[in-house]
Order: C-alpha cells, then sequence, then structure tokens
C-alpha cells in the first residue's frame, strides 16, 4: 500500500546529497567572500555610468536584466474556434 511519499515510487532519493547540497552555487560563496558592498556598489555605478554617458548597450542591458528581471517570452496564440462548428450555430 502507499500511503507514505517513501513507498510511493521514491526510493528515499532526494536532490540533496548527504553533506553536500548539489542545488547549492559554490561559485557564489567564493564571490560573496571576495567582493565587499562598497566594492559591489561601485562596480555597479560604474556600469550605470557607462550604461548612460557612453550609451553603452551591454551594459544597459544587463543593468536592465538585473534591477528588472529579463523580459518574459510571449507566444501569440490565434484560434480559430468556429472552425468545426456547423454553420447554423454562429447566427
Amino acid at each position: 500500500m502507499a500511503d507514505k511519499r517513501k513507498n510511493n515510487g521514491n526510493k528515499g532519493h532526494s536532490t540533496k546529497a548527504k553533506g553536500f547540497d548539489k542545488r547549492k552555487n559554490p561559485y557564489k560563496d567564493v564571490v560573496t567572500d571576495v567582493i565587499t558592498t562598497e566594492e559591489l556598489e561601485k562596480i555597479l555605478k560604474m556600469l550605470l555610468g557607462k550604461a548612460i554617458n557612453e550609451e553603452d548597450i551591454t551594459a544597459s542591458k544587463l543593468i536592465l536584466e538585473y534591477s528588472l528581471g529579463k523580459p518574459k517570452e510571449t507566444k501569440d496564440i490565434k484560434m480559430d474556434v468556429n472552425k468545426n462548428f456547423p454553420e447554423w450555430l454562429n447566427e
């Protein structure tokens, strides 16, 4: 009888390994240890200045993506609903 999660086909496997979380980005810890908040602020101000003063598209894109987030992809879906209905239903 499958009444508990471990009995429902999940043989005890998890995305978390014992002692080490595979989902965690190890490089993020290194960056936070090396860069201070003041240095990060200088980098962001430099990028913003480059985006505004030099009209650098790459710097502008980088600033906007990190501040506003990447735009979501939109898909235009068009359906012809009346295609399979008889003509007398359209009246």
